[in-house]
């Protein structure tokens, strides 16, 4: 197979007529026109400014680099990303779509208990879900109780598929073993034994060894190969490098580049390679942002295909699965996590994935129970039975928006894998640290990010809840570690609201600040409830001084609520000139360590205050300022 560092991702593209450009369009001035006055109206731009691309004041930025316009028109050009079935299969890789039967709903089970494993698999089985997905290994399942957890499941009908580990072969020999004993057909075993050394090296960042390496992950495919001709048997996942905060791109990339090594290992024994690229299963987490996840499943195929045309192969279509993401689940408001599931099972289905795994709303805080994997599983009967949602074929498509992403996704895929390939490969650049340091770059935009709360957490960083009842399960497998980071975005702000429910345990009572809102409640509401709910985003209770007329209303409130050591200044910027300075002084005189003022520091920076809280601060840094103060309990 030859190198893929200097083919292009493009190959070959199809042209074809635009259906709007039929229908009168108004004209891009007109609209930026528009746009400006709105900009002029919320103050964006000053009254006398006319900026020859105010549209730019509201794009975005992708951790790629990525521009996100705010509008695409038919100028937008990106390639024709051709027809459904055929390369380079952008808009699926079926004709037909996911018409017939719906993708594949598959459940995932991890709980080592091998009698609770097989109730939950039939549970399952009997309410919607199409397919077994079974974590074997380490702490997880003992692959020894394949055949006492499948014993209810009809194999000819329900695809068995294993997630084993950094130890695939046993997992491995034990379901063949369970196929050839059950004498199920042949030709009706299907589903993934999961080898994926590729994985396993990123995960504990340590070389497989020989046993459990490519070499031996391509004998494994050859051999299941030949004896069950549907039963895949490699897995080139991208969410090690997504679950290390990397970009789309780069999961994309580093997804592509393991699935060239298992091509080339899978060839280098002896398969050609139209059998090889049929027996490599690529997984990829879909996230709340659903475009973005849209994009990203559209634009792996079409990385695929390439890699099929530059191998000479004759077809190159990507089988998917799609994962919700597990970064993005919380374990505060817990229950916040079917909607973000929701909107990532949308997106995985508009994206083409073959087969889709929705994660419980529990998954953050351990085992899932009965509640949670019905409520994941119904997840998807709704979007399939009543929405009807794959009776449409690449429902995105011809949206300019979409397309452009799926392209620019594409192109910045394609360049990282190219990197990739230039360090060694997938293996040597997970050896030498290369895609780790890459992968914390995007991080440490992305920590800033939810620092900032750029990216909002609902029920976390945003609109928490300091009463909610928690949520208690019991201890999840743990999955190997030692490579590549495994992180949740909800990590840095959960740490606090522990030490904050380790000092309401300790103490009988939270980490408080004292909000000295000035003035009367029309005045102070908003900025009061910006703070509260900032605070509140790291367990730190706020006691509110209500309406006040000066200084010294501001100070007995203060003594009343105990002189905490941090206070904060809430109210309009008409009030702040005649009452912030005095509140200030008064508040440290009285006991205040720490006054934050809420408003833009340029603007009230002679006013005493010792820091300031607005939209776009960094919210962390603001709460682990206030923790030190406080001393509260670790």
């Amino acid at each position: 197979m030859r190198s893929m560092t200097e083919a292009t991702v493009d190959g070959g593209t199809s042209t074809g007529s635009t259906f709007a450009s039929q229908f009168p369009q108004p004209t891009r001035e007109q609209w930026q026109g528009l746009v400006a006055g709105v900009l002029r109206k919320s103050r964006v731009i000053g009254e006398d400014d006319a900026p020859d691309r105010p549209e730019d004041l509201l794009a975005t930025t992708t951790y790629d680099g990525i521009t996100l316009a705010p509008l695409y028109t038919a100028d937008d050009a990106s390639p024709e990303p051709g027809v459904p079935g055929l390369p380079s299969y952008v808009r699926g890789a079926r004709a037909t779509g996911a018409t017939l039967d719906g993708w594949d709903v598959r459940q995932l089970h991890d709980d080592p208990d091998p009698a609770r494993t097989a109730e939950a698999v039939l549970a399952d089985l009997e309410n919607g879900v199409a397919s077994v997905f079974l974590r074997t290994g380490g702490e997880s399942l003992d692959p020894a109780e394949l055949p006492r957890v499948l014993a209810g499941v009809l194999l000819d009908l329900a695809p068995v598929v294993l997630d084993p580990g950094t130890d695939f072969g046993p997992a491995a020999e034990a379901l063949l073993a369970v196929f050839r004993d059950r004498g199920v057909p042949a030709s009706e075993v299907r589903g993934n034994l999961g080898a994926d050394p590729v994985t396993a090296h990123a995960r504990t960042g340590r070389a497989p060894e020989a046993g459990a390496d490519l070499a031996a992950a391509a004998d494994l495919a050859v051999r299941a190969h030949a004896e069950f001709p549907n039963l895949r048997a490699v897995v080139a996942d991208g969410q090690p490098y997504h679950e290390a905060g990397a970009s789309e791109g780069q999961e994309l990339g580093a997804a592509t580049a393991a699935g060239v090594a298992y091509l080339r290992a899978l060839t280098d024994a002896g398969l050609d390679v139209d059998t090889a690229l049929g027996l490599v299963e690529f997984r990829f987490a879909a996230t709340g942002d659903q475009f973005l996840t849209i994009a990203k499943l559209r634009a792996a195929r079409r990385l695929w295909a390439r890699v099929a045309q530059a191998s000479g192969a004759a077809s190159g279509a990507q089988k998917q699965h799609a994962i919700t993401s597990w970064s993005m689940a919380t374990r505060r408001d817990p229950w916040v996590n079917m909607l973000r599931t929701t909107v990532a099972a949308f997106a995985a289905g508009v994206g083409g994935a073959d087969a889709v795994t929705v994660r419980p709303f529990d998954t953050a805080l351990g085992l899932p129970d009965a509640f949670a994997r019905r409520i994941a599983r119904n997840t998807q009967s709704l979007l399939l039975e009543e929405s009807h949602l794959a009776q449409v074929i690449d429902p995105a498509g011809g949206s300019w928006f979409v397309e452009k992403l799926t392209d620019d996704l594409a192109h910045t895929a394609w360049a990282f894998f190219q990197d990739i390939e230039r360090q060694g490969g997938i293996t040597a650049a997970l050896d030498s640290g290369w895609i780790a340091d890459r992968v914390a770059e995007v991080r440490a935009a992305r920590d800033k990010a939810l620092a900032t709360r750029k990216d909002p957490l609902t029920g976390v960083s945003e609109f928490p809840n300091l009463t909610e009842e928690p949520v208690v399960r019991e201890a999840a497998p743990a999955v190997p570690g030692g490579g590549l980071p495994r992180v949740r975005y909800a990590e840095a702000y959960e740490d606090l609201r522990d030490r904050s429910d380790a000092g309401l345990a300790a103490t009988g009572a939270r980490p408080t600040v004292f909000l000295a809102t000035l003035g009367p409640v029309a005045q102070h509401t908003a900025r009061a409830q910006f703070s509260r709910n900032l605070f509140a985003a790291g367990g730190v209770d706020a006691v509110e001084a209500g309406a006040t007329a000066t200084a010294d209303d501001v100070l007995a409130a203060y003594e009343a609520a105990g002189r905490p050591k941090v206070a904060v200044l809430a109210s309009s910027d008409k009030l702040y000139a005649d009452l912030a300075a005095p509140a200030a002084a008064a508040l440290k005189a009285a006991g205040a360590e720490y006054v934050w003022l809420a408003g833009a520091a340029k603007k009230w920076a002679d006013t005493g205050a010792d820091g300031y809280l607005f939209a776009g601060c960094d919210a962390l840094d603001v709460l682990s300022r206030t923790y030190a103060i406080i001393g509260a309990e670790r």
